[in-house]
């Protein structure tokens, strides 16, 4: 047996490969709902409901996909030029640390101000903040895997030092959290008494915009052109130095986005536990979304639905809700398996 690439890699290739790895997926683990004593059938059925069944589980499917949106976006970015960037829960925090740092001494600035200028300086803090490992790795060929997923324990221990210490909001009866940001600094809410707020319509504009620079810029080319051979791209004459670089700051400052968003759009203060996993939970997204920036949005909201879901279908007969991350693990090997064969194909001889 031996494998060889297929000339022809159609995109209707692609997404019929995604939507059988993800009913692979699903197959699987209805084996699982049936052992725990349920219908899977019935399962899936309040799965669905609990995350679009009403205007409240619609509103909490998109506002937990927002933030995935943001750091699916990071991955995707980074692992298009082969830079393997593991710390985007870590740069989340950071960027969740400058809003606050920013959003609790910006009381004379106007909401139409104080946002953008929030997000730009979250980002730009966790772009240079990916630069560390991404100097390690160019200059010194350290292995960016191990130093992005050792600082994500860095920050959170920063931030855990923050709330406990310096940033320890006096009003809080004691709780580790910060101070809230000020009014201003606090996403608009888009459906009235739910928690969607303005961050999704920024992640999805992001999303657009990531996906034109990608496909149609020179930086754009030059990523894709270092993630598919760095010897090419050198003989070619492209600055592969200065393209890595310009893909830690993207990435990073995308994942520092979902921090923003996070603690602007939903909870307003600094806590250790801002972020159950969202950076981590990104890399499934962005190989969900086969890295391309549209497709992370696909698969930020296949990812939420199923988290959010999970909750009331566990609610409701019984399974534990653990069902979420089983059936989120699957579809990844499923879905990678899948982008494997439309990539090669196997010969026999």
């Amino acid at each position: 047996m031996r494998l060889e690439i297929r000339e022809n890699r159609s995109f209707l290739r692609l997404i019929a490969a995604l939507f059988i790895a993800v009913g692979f997926a699903m197959a699987v683990c209805s084996v699982l709902i049936l052992w725990g004593g349920a219908s899977p059938v019935e399962g899936w059925m309040l799965m669905f409901k609990g995350a679009l069944g009403s205007r409240f589980a619609v509103s909490e499917t998109l506002t937990r996909a927002t933030p995935l949106i943001f750091t699916g976006l990071a991955a995707a970015v980074a692992f298009r030029a082969k830079l393997w960037n593991i710390g985007g829960e870590g740069q989340f925090y950071v960027g969740a640390c400058m809003a606050v740092f920013l959003g609790t001494r910006g009381e004379t600035l106007p909401a139409i101000v104080m946002i953008p200028w929030l997000f730009t300086a979250g980002a730009l803090a966790g772009g240079l903040f990916l630069l560390v490992p991404t100097f390690l790795k160019t200059r010194l060929n350290v292995d960016e895997v191990v130093t992005t997923l050792l600082l994500n324990f860095v920050v959170l221990l920063f931030v855990n030092w923050l709330v406990f210490g310096p940033w320890k909001d006096p009003m809080a009866m004691g709780w580790p959290q910060s101070a809230p940001v000020v009014d201003t600094a606090m996403l608009p809410v888009l459906m009235a008494k739910t928690r969607f707020h303005l961050g999704f319509i920024i992640a999805v504009v992001s999303a657009v915009f990531v996906w034109w620079f990608m496909a149609y810029t020179t930086w754009g080319f030059e990523i894709r052109a270092v993630g598919s051979s760095i010897t090419a791209s050198t003989f070619a004459g492209m600055p592969v130095g200065a393209t890595i670089v310009r893909t830690a700051l993207i990435s990073g400052g995308l994942a520092a986005m979902a921090g923003v968003s996070e603690l602007c759009g939903v909870k307003g203060y600094l806590t250790t536990d801002l972020s159950p996993g969202f950076g981590y939970t990104g890399i499934v997204v962005a190989m969900l979304g086969a890295l391309n920036p549209l497709g992370v949005i696909a698969g930020a909201l296949f990812v939420a639905m199923i988290y959010i879901g999970a909750d009331s279908m566990s609610r409701a007969i019984n399974i534990s809700n653990y069902i979420a991350d089983v059936t989120t693990a699957v579809s990844l090997l499923s879905v990678l398996v899948a982008l494997f064969l439309t990539t090669y194909r196997i010969r026999r001889g």
